[in-house]
């Protein structure tokens, strides 16, 4: 099939939607992205990419960018929930260590401006309100427009119009977690590393943004007490510090400086069974919500928009083509989405001899066999989705 010509509608302008537009409009698409909000922004909040996003970014043009306006990570530092070291991961080891702390508003404003400059129409303010398939697709808006296009995109995030449409209703379950989101001012002057305090059935990870001048944080309770899913529900920091009141100085300080916080509740979904069907296709967090336990949401979303458009362009139909993306992405995020699932348990440990016991295995597979401890990772980092 032959992209050019190809008029496809993308919904939602997250990170895999920006991503997916500029992939196909490179490729020649007619591309117009619907956004629901009347600008795009993104609240506070940090996140990684890993090398496999970075290979997505170089494909797209984007990685010098990406490295402007980001932080090129060291290091994961990992520490118990006094302050004592455990086990530092040197990224210089990985066989790409393009490894980057970036602000989700910085991200998301580059992705913008290039799929802009490939052509995208970004028209805001549209909220779509159902989706139908067909030899044509068709997306109805609230203001009563409709809109046709040989392909539409999800990626419209947890609450997907389109998922639905595919998939009928699904039912997350509540993780009997919960997590706050704040930044704060970097003020301990922290260097280019990510650290994990793991403390009993709870943990705070924290790594610096925008040259360094702030600290993301991102702490994780488990609790009966459930809390909303989605990042706007805002919460008292005074709570967010009395959850992580055992913990040692170095956690102490930083959440004395938070000022405002969001809470949300975690909830796994499942990865949906059918990512596309008549010419409709879902992408990211729309066809597989993943727990933040491996910061991988991004990279995947890159990911999928990557293989989507390139799949489209090598295929001979567009539902061979759709075909194609599910079948190479489904094995793999659903992997990504098992690893991630099982870290919580690992930085939560309860019972103060096991806990002591891991870390000094840990500690001990850091001194004594470093490169090992890095390619564990080698399945998950050096996976190159733009690589022929």
């Amino acid at each position: 099939m032959s992209i050019p010509g190809l008029r496809a509608i993308v919904i939602g302008a997250g990170i895999g939607g920006l991503a997916v537009a500029r992939a196909l409009a490179l490729r020649g698409a007619d591309v117009t992205l619907l956004e629901q909000a009347p600008e795009i922004t993104e609240v506070g909040a940090g996140l990684q990419i890993s090398p496999n996003g970075m290979a997505v970014l170089r494909a797209l043009g984007l990685d010098a960018a990406l490295a402007a306006a980001s932080v090129q990570a060291r290091a994961v530092c990992l520490w118990n929930h006094h302050g004592a070291p455990v086990v530092r991961l040197d990224l210089s080891r990985l066989p790409d260590p393009a490894y980057h702390f970036v602000h989700r508003a910085d991200l998301i404003e580059l992705l913008a401006t290039g799929a802009r400059e490939a052509g995208v129409k970004i028209r805001l303010l549209q909220k779509v309100t159902s989706v139908d398939g067909g030899a044509t697709a068709t997306v109805h808006l609230a203001n009563g427009t409709t809109l046709c296009a040989d392909l539409v995109v999800g990626a419209d995030g947890l609450h997907s119009v389109l998922r639905p449409v595919l998939n009928g209703q699904d039912k997350p379950f509540f993780t009997g977690q919960v997590a706050w989101r704040a930044i704060v001012p970097n003020t301990q002057t922290r260097g280019p590393e990510a650290w994990v305090h793991m403390g009993p059935g709870r943990h705070v990870v924290s790594y610096p943004l925008r040259e360094g001048r702030a600290l993301n944080i991102v702490a994780v309770q488990e609790r009966d007490q459930w809390a909303a899913e989605g990042w706007t529900q805002a919460d008292d920091p005074a709570n967010l510090r009395a959850a992580f009141a055992d913990f040692g100085p170095p956690v102490r300080d930083m959440l004395s400086l938070v000022t405002e916080a969001r809470l949300w509740g975690l909830f796994r979904h499942p990865v949906a069974p059918v990512w596309q069907r008549d010419h409709l296709a879902l992408l990211g967090d729309a066809a597989h919500p993943t727990l933040p336990f491996l910061a991988q949401g991004a990279s995947m979303a890159l990911e999928d928009a990557w293989v989507l458009a390139h799949e489209l362009s090598r295929c001979d139909t567009i539902p061979a083509g759709l075909a194609a993306y599910q079948a190479r992405r489904a094995p793999r995020v659903t992997r990504v989405i098992a690893a991630a699932n099982g870290n919580a348990w690992k930085y939560h440990l309860r019972p103060a001899p096991l806990r002591l016991a891991a870390h000094t295995v840990m500690r001990l597979g850091g001194l004594l066999a470093p490169d090992r401890m890095m390619r564990q990772f080698d399945w998950l980092y050096t996976h190159d989705v733009t690589a022929p």
